[in-house]
Parts: C-alpha cells; sequence; structure tokens
C-alpha cells in the first residue's frame, strides 16, 4: 500500500517586532522536496494582519529568558482562531480558507496514481527540444564510430533544424509530422554552395538517423508511442557499383602512381575487400602467419565487428616488409579527402575511363569474387556485411555481366531467321 505523505496545513500568526499585531501565515509540514534531504517547512504569508487575537492561558507557547510567557491562541470547535473584532474574524476565515485549498492540494498530490505521475512527467519531457536531444544522443552513442557516422548525425540534426525553423518540441513529433519531414529531405538542397538536391540514397540515411532517435526517444519515456515502428522509411535507390575488370587490375600494376603507399593500399582493397578505414589503421601485430597462410585479426572501423580474415600471398605482398607491431602497415596514406587528386591521376594513366574512387576497389574485389564463383555468404563474410542483402547488389551485377555475356555469340547463319 502506498505511504501518504501526511502533510498538515495550519493558520499560524507572527509577532510583529514594534506593535502590538500579528502577521497571519499558512504553515505547512512536512513537505516532501526532491532535492532537499530532509522534510521542509513551508511559510507562506498572506498579507493579513490582525490585532484582537484571544489567547489561552492555560497553553503557554514560550517562555524567554526574563520569563515571560506567550500564549497559543484561542480556537473554536472548527480550528479558526477567535478574534475579537469582526474584521480580524472575517481575517481569520479567509486564511482558514486558504489553509483548505493549500490542504486539499497536498492531499490530492499525495493520492495521484503512478499513471497520472507519468502523464505530468511525460508532459514536462514533451517541451524539451528534440534536436538537442538528438545532439546528445549521437555524443553518448557514437563518440567512438567514424567520422562519417558522426558527419551523418549531424547533418540530419541540421536538416531537422531546417524543416522545423530552429526547434522542436517532443509534443510537436507525431507521424504527419514524421512524413513530412520525409518529403523535405527528398527535396533537401546540396550543401556547399552545390545546385540540386541530395540523393534519395543521402536523403534515406539521414531520414533512418531520425528514425533512430525516435527509437531511442521512445526507449527513454520521451515519447509515449514507438513512431519509429509505424513509419516508412525511405527505400533505397540502387546505384551503380562502379568496379574493375581483372585486366584493368593489372594494367594499373604495371602504371606508376605518384603516391606509392596509395596504389599499394588501393590494390590491397581489391584483393582483401577491405574499406580504406580498416586499411589505414591496419597494424603489423594484426597480420599472422599460421600455416604459412596470412591473415588478418582486427576490428572493423564501421560497424564494430572483430573480423579473422585469411589474405592472398600477393595481399601480403602489398604491405611491404614487416615492422613492428605497433606500427602501421600502411603508413602516411592519406585521409579519403586527399586521395581523390592522385587517385584520378594514376587511373588516368592506366588509360581507364571509368570514374573510380578508392571505394571502387572494395567493390571490385566483391565482383571479382562473385564471378569467380565464390557463393555469396562467403563473400558477404569477408566483405565484413552484416546483412547478405547489402552483398546482393554485387550479385546483380554479376548477372548483368552473365546476361550480357550470353548474347555475346552469334551465328551469322542464324541473325535473320524467324523465332
Amino acid at each position: 500500500m502506498k505511504q501518504l505523505a501526511k502533510t498538515k496545513v495550519t493558520v499560524r500568526l507572527r509577532k510583529a517586532e514594534d506593535r502590538k499585531e500579528w502577521y497571519v501565515y499558512i504553515e505547512s509540514y512536512p513537505v516532501e522536496i526532491s532535492e532537499k534531504k530532509a522534510p521542509q517547512r513551508i511559510r507562506e504569508y498572506i498579507n493579513r494582519s490582525v490585532t484582537t487575537v484571544e489567547w489561552d492561558k492555560k497553553r503557554t507557547a514560550r517562555t524567554d529568558a526574563a520569563g515571560s510567557k506567550s500564549y497559543k491562541p484561542r480556537r473554536s470547535d472548527n480550528g479558526i482562531i477567535i478574534c475579537r473584532s469582526e474584521n480580524d474574524r472575517e481575517i481569520m476565515l479567509y486564511a482558514d480558507g486558504v489553509r483548505k485549498i493549500r490542504q486539499k492540494e497536498y492531499d490530492n498530490t499525495d493520492l495521484y496514481s503512478d499513471a497520472e505521475n507519468l502523464l505530468a512527467e511525460q508532459k514536462e519531457k514533451g517541451k524539451e527540444d528534440f534536436i538537442r536531444y538528438i545532439s546528445a544522443t549521437a555524443a553518448k552513442r557514437h563518440a567512438r564510430s567514424s567520422k562519417s557516422i558522426q558527419i551523418n548525425w549531424e547533418r540530419s540534426k541540421e536538416f531537422l533544424k531546417s524543416y522545423s525553423k530552429g526547434s522542436l518540441m517532443f509534443s510537436q513529433i507525431d507521424s504527419r509530422m514524421a512524413e513530412d519531414f520525409k518529403l523535405f529531405l527528398l527535396g533537401a538542397p546540396l550543401g556547399g554552395g552545390k545546385k540540386g538536391t541530395i540523393s534519395r540514397n543521402t536523403a534515406g540515411t539521414y531520414f533512418s538517423i531520425f528514425k533512430a532517435a525516435l527509437k531511442q526517444a521512445f526507449i527513454e519515456g520521451y515519447l509515449t508511442v514507438d513512431l519509429s515502428s509505424k513509419i516508412k522509411g525511405i527505400p533505397e535507390q540502387e546505384s551503380r557499383r562502379e568496379y574493375l575488370t581483372i585486366e584493368e587490375l593489372n594494367t594499373l600494376v604495371s602504371t606508376p602512381c605518384e603516391k606509392d603507399v596509395l596504389k599499394r593500399a588501393a590494390l590491397f582493397s581489391a584483393l582483401t575487400g577491405l574499406r580504406h578505414s580498416d586499411i589505414q589503421k591496419l597494424r603489423w601485430k594484426e597480420i599472422s602467419l599460421e600455416d604459412g597462410m596470412a591473415k588478418l585479426h582486427f576490428t572493423q572501423k564501421k560497424t564494430k565487428g572483430v573480423e579473422y580474415m585469411p589474405i592472398s600471398q600477393q595481399a601480403l605482398q602489398l604491405c611491404g616488409e614487416p615492422r613492428l607491431p605497433a606500427q602501421l602497415v600502411f603508413e602516411d596514406l592519406p585521409d579519403p579527402s586527399w586521395i581523390s587528386r592522385p587517385l584520378k591521376k594514376w587511373v588516368e594513366s592506366a588509360g581507364i575511363k571509368k570514374n573510380i574512387t578508392f571505394h571502387c576497389f572494395r567493390h571490385t574485389f566483391a565482383t571479382l569474387q562473385l564471378s569467380s564463383g565464390t557463393d555469396i555468404y562467403t563473400v558477404s563474410k569477408m566483405l565484413g556485411h552484416t546483412n547478405v542483402k547489402t552483398t546482393e547488389i554485387y550479385a546483380k551485377v554479376v548477372d548483368e555481366k552473365k546476361n550480357k555475356a550470353s548474347q555475346a555469340i552469334q551465328l551469322e547463319s542464324l541473325k535473320n531467321k524467324p523465332q
């Protein structure tokens, strides 16, 4: 059974220092206040004073050092302080009316059900800013995540701020608002002074982050409904995954590059499927030789998954001469933003006309593995994908190659014959 706080509200008097007059106030005790350890005594003065109080000579209030006594006021059967003048009696009736109101407030507060308290708490949370909540959630969840993930959360927050004109209270969030924000993202402008709108897949990424924040807000009690489960995301639009053929890779091997570490790292990605972020932080202690087979043992920067991956002798050869265990394998490999120019120059020098980025070498690994007959589940595991559906995009590329190959052999004598 729930224990009541037992707060009692009483009308009391305080003597004025310089005259025969008593100020009237309302005292509440004990009152529990969250930030205070001990129960509090609350005094509320009602801006009234009296002069004709009747004192009960049988009830001593206090005795001072000189032996003078003060007495408690006489009260009626209803607990109202008795005064001689009509004006003072009206003041006491007024004071008792205030007392009744305060007593009822304390009693009602004590009798609130847990559901009502939760509702009151929810109302307060509804006034908080969801955009600030996203910043705090991103800082808590992704303090150690890759730079790209942190940037995506920041960009998603900035688009939400632009959509909502600066702030968005939790109480303003519902399914209609979420759908409106989805439409906003699908037409959102590119940043950096560029013309046009962000791609559908980029909009989908930002909307997924918005949904993730809604899910966390529901878990933490800021939302009473799990909106994230009711709102559909933005379907991904299949994008062309550019890759290199084995002939083009061989051409790149024989083509000089102004940054040798970039050349070695790119070819290493084509032979292992590793991302730039994982190659950049790879250390010699994460490479081992077991029964003549080189293996990697590392933690993916993007997914945080621990990977055990065998690599070929050619991939090991691209690592160079072994160094101290804590040293980087591809030391001085530039960040992605500094790679595009020398990479483009190297690819063009090889006579390759495709628009190749560093990530395309990872696409190349996946496509060539599937083309050579490696099953999709093995390729998915080697790429470190958490879902085989992510790998299926490469299988479609291989199917397109097969379809095209099926039409490559044409017999002249059959060309003009009806089907």
